[in-house]
């Protein structure tokens, strides 16, 4: 799978600004020795049949070292809210470390991924006892066939065989092919900052699965455009042939007027989720990376999420520096000397986070096409004029 993407439109193309210096990609790539790769299943239409389709959905894989590496990573982790699965974080709150691939997936697809992702490594060559893969998901099963188990080994080696450096692939690709955000298409996205020098000139890179939110909550560059675009919800190709309980299930999305002004009062729709994966060669140690891993909770603030009560907002942060931590020689290893940041200068950093992470969401929004998934639900991409002339009659950029 290629993941060179020179003609796919990101935030900053249509006028979207932004605070903080962005790294030479604007990519997690941009952290040195990061990649990143895709498997995206895409396939089938029409009505949901388990087992069959349609089919849109994948698998997403980091790697914070490269695949023959196998020394571990100091890493740390939080939760928005908790309505949602990271395997392998019990073992990082505990150890503080994190060695093989971060990969994301849908739901129902973890298992498959966290043992796929073991067999892989095995493959590779790393000698282990055991290990606790750190695989994320969220869920798609308003688009996608999410119980007919089309996600499989082979996908998962895909991904990560295929992980590379440069621009990645954003929108409706990997782990996050079947994801919405705002009731508008999500997905993946990414974006990176560059920290002054007398900050250290590190390099901070975000990469989400982006898959929350109501279209009424969305904000962007602070205005709430949101409440401006309710009227290009998704929507069922032909209702009168759904199933009782899908419309029942989302009745917003009907074309019936009063049900959808009625739903929107309520509120009861648009619990999503989001995982969040940063990365940094700052020298951090566990306890810096759990607390730089709370910070995309303010970006997604910052673009009206609120951390709905069903929503998993899960986010897990890793450093590249200190490569000489490994536990490789076993239990009874020499001591070694790790690098640290000064706890008093984390906020530069902090600031990084929030500004990429908030970049990485609109990146996902901007990337991703209109689509057309399970029961013939069409979901619509960010509207990108109508963004840009809010941009422009408030001030916040020129025609």
């Amino acid at each position: 799978m290629t993941l060179c993407v020179p003609f796919k439109p990101r935030a900053r193309d249509i006028g979207i600004p932004f605070s903080g210096t962005p790294g030479p990609l604007n990519c997690i790539t941009d952290v040195p020795g990061l990649t990143v790769g895709y498997s995206t299943l895409w396939r089938g239409e029409g009505a949901l049949i388990v087992g069959e389709g349609p089919v849109r959905t994948g698998v997403t894989a980091i790697l914070f070292r490269p695949p023959e590496d196998c020394i571990p990573c100091f890493g740390g982790s939080f939760a928005l809210n908790g309505a949602g699965e990271v395997t392998g974080l019990t073992w990082l709150a505990e150890r503080g470390l994190f060695d093989g691939p971060i990969l994301i997936t849908n739901t129902h697809s973890v298992g498959t991924v966290r043992d796929a992702a073991v067999q892989w490594m095995r493959r590779r060559g790393w000698l282990f006892d055991w290990t606790a893969p750190i695989v994320g998901e969220t869920y798609d099963g308003h688009f996608n066939d999410i119980n007919g188990g089309h996600v499989r080994p082979e996908h998962v080696f895909e991904a990560l065989d295929a992980a590379g450096g440069g621009r990645i692939a954003e929108g409706n690709v990997g782990g996050g092919a079947g994801m919405m955000s705002y009731e508008y298409k999500g997905g993946t996205g990414t974006a990176s900052r560059k920290l002054e020098d007398e900050d250290g000139g590190y390099l901070v890179g975000v990469l989400v699965q982006s898959n929350y939110g109501l279209r009424r909550q969305l904000r962007i560059a602070g205005l709430k455009i949101g409440e401006s675009l309710l009227d290009d919800l998704p929507h069922f190709a032909e209702e009168k042939r759904l199933p009782r309980g899908i419309r029942d299930q989302f009745p917003r999305w009907l074309r019936d007027k009063k049900t959808q002004i009625a739903d929107r009062a309520s509120g009861t729709s648009g619990d999503g989720s989001i995982i969040v994966i940063v990365a940094t060669d700052a020298p951090l140690l566990p306890h810096q990376l759990n607390r730089l891993a709370k910070r995309p909770s303010l970006a997604i603030g910052r673009l009206g999420g609120i951390g709905a009560a069903t929503s998993g907002d899960i986010f897990v942060a890793g450093s590249t520096a200190n490569a000489n931590v490994s536990e490789a020689k076993g239990y009874l290893s020499a001591s070694v000397d790790a690098k640290a940041h000064p706890n008093l200068a984390l906020t530069a950093l902090f600031e990084a986070v929030v500004d990429a992470t908030e970049e990485a969401i609109l990146n996902a929004m901007v990337a991703s096409e209109d689509a057309c998934g399970a029961h013939g639900l069409n979901i619509p991409r960010l509207p990108h004029d109508r963004v840009r002339n809010h941009l422009i009659k408030h001030g916040l950029i020129v025609a």
